[in-house]
């Protein structure tokens, strides 16, 4: 008998724990939505997002209360007015552009596709050449989340406002300070390369944003960006992500060869080039191997980030990979040319897909944009960078490109230049339109 009323005292503390727990979560989801509603009433966003204006940046409270962040406490369910020391945003400044320019209104009846950088260190002139190809190319309206050292500020800003204004028009933009946990930042920022990891914290930090699409900074867009957007539609109810795999050879892929750890499918997946629907990540409770309890994605970094960085080599793309072999409906998987790398030519080309359709997004990994290692691949860099704005697609861009390549045939590569230029003519008809309406 006594054995039966221990098991009862152990299942009603079980229920207990449980419902004490259901309680918390649904606290702290009521907390978060008055916090919104709260800043919102004031005029303001959200209490981790708060808006600078002008070139230098200003609080958006002089002063704001103190207090701790701890376990219980994290720094993302803070109240309003308050800040904890060092906090994940407090001291964020950020340059808001909304552009009204004429010529705008024509792109901007459909919704702006949103598009996420982030750079550290020596790459401002890389992303503006990413960022250049994503606005040459497209019709729809763009919205650039340009997360970003301090000291790069002034050189973005300064680039994208001297853009000829035709081309303005079709873009608004805004400059994020890169931030991390206070607890952890030096951690986070030194995960794989500098403030690569950032891209995990999207989903908190623009708390507005429904969707977004995320790219490297060595990524060249051959096509219109609205083409990978479109991808969103085709999400079913479970997609939250869309990424591409990390190899389409077995034989020579990464992950299943030395991997020690978890990680997608057969080969893995490529974050360079990630689509996101943000409202249902942070919506989310993941499954996981650290307990039982499916975890938010607020919940899920920190502790993830602690069982496996001693095992990663990939930094935040090891993560990805971690979270979504458990939880694999919730990715969406796109074919290689729309995240093509040298990976896809290096010992000879496996990507079927550029080879019938083209590539389509080019992500030059490995520096290859830089040095000779991979010419093709710099060739299609170098042709964007110089293509002055305005000026003849075919004359400017194409021709110049073609003939480079043509020196390029004695790597695997440029053996298969043909699926560098493949969509990139039919892309060149729309420059050729917007240069003719321009006219």
């Amino acid at each position: 008998m006594r054995r039966y009323l221990r098991l009862l005292f152990a299942c009603v503390i079980l229920v207990f724990f449980s419902v004490l727990y259901v309680f918390n979560q649904l606290a702290s989801s009521l907390e978060t939505v008055n916090s919104w509603t709260e800043s919102r009433a004031d005029g303001g966003p959200p209490h981790y997002a708060r808006k600078a204006a002008g070139r230098e940046g200003h609080d958006w409270r002089d002063r704001c209360k103190s207090m701790s962040v701890t376990h219980w406490n994290p720094y993302w369910r803070l109240a309003p007015d308050v800040c904890g020391k060092n906090c994940f945003m407090e001291s964020a400044r950020r340059y808001a552009v909304d552009k009204t320019l004429s010529g705008f209104s024509h792109v901007d009846r459909v919704e702006s596709v949103r598009l996420a950088v982030v750079a550290c260190g020596p790459r401002l002139e890389e992303t503006l050449t990413m960022l250049k190809s994503a606005v040459i190319f497209s019709q729809r309206a763009l919205h650039f989340h340009i997360f970003a050292e301090d000291d790069l500020h002034s050189g973005f800003k300064d680039s994208l406002e001297s853009w000829p204004v035709r081309f303005r028009s079709k873009y608004n933009y805004t400059i994020y300070p890169i931030t991390f946990p206070s607890d952890n930042a030096k951690e986070w920022k030194k995960l794989f390369k500098p403030c690569a990891s950032q891209r995990l914290f999207l989903p908190l930090i623009l708390s507005d944003v429904d969707s977004l699409l995320y790219v490297d900074t060595d990524i060249l867009f051959l096509q219109p960006v609205e083409e990978i957007w479109n991808f969103l539609s085709m999400f079913n109810s479970s997609h939250m992500a869309a990424m591409a795999p990390e190899h389409e050879e077995p034989r020579i892929a990464w992950y299943n060869r030395f991997a020690r750890h978890p990680y997608y499918g057969k080969t893995g997946v490529n974050s360079g080039v990630m689509l996101m629907n943000m409202t249902r990540i942070r919506a989310k409770h993941f499954r996981n191997d650290m307990t039982p309890v499916h975890l938010r994605w607020v919940d899920l970094l920190m502790p993830l980030l602690q069982k496996y960085k001693l095992n990663i080599t990939w930094g935040d793309q090891d993560l990805l990979n971690i979270i979504f072999h458990h939880n694999p409906e919730g990715l969406f998987v796109f074919p290689c040319h729309w995240n093509y790398r040298p990976d896809h030519c290096i010992y000879g080309s496996n990507c079927a897909a550029a080879e019938q359709y083209g590539v389509y997004i080019l992500h030059g990994n490995r520096g290859v944009y830089h040095d000779d290692k991979q010419p093709a691949f710099r060739a299609v860099y170098d042709a964007i960078q110089k293509y002055p704005f305005g000026e003849d697609p075919v004359s400017s861009l194409l021709r110049p490109l073609e003939e480079k390549l043509k020196t390029t045939m004695h790597t695997y590569c440029g053996r298969s230049s043909h699926i560098f230029t493949k969509k990139l003519r039919e892309s060149i008809t729309y420059i050729q339109k917007d240069n003719l309406n321009a006219r």
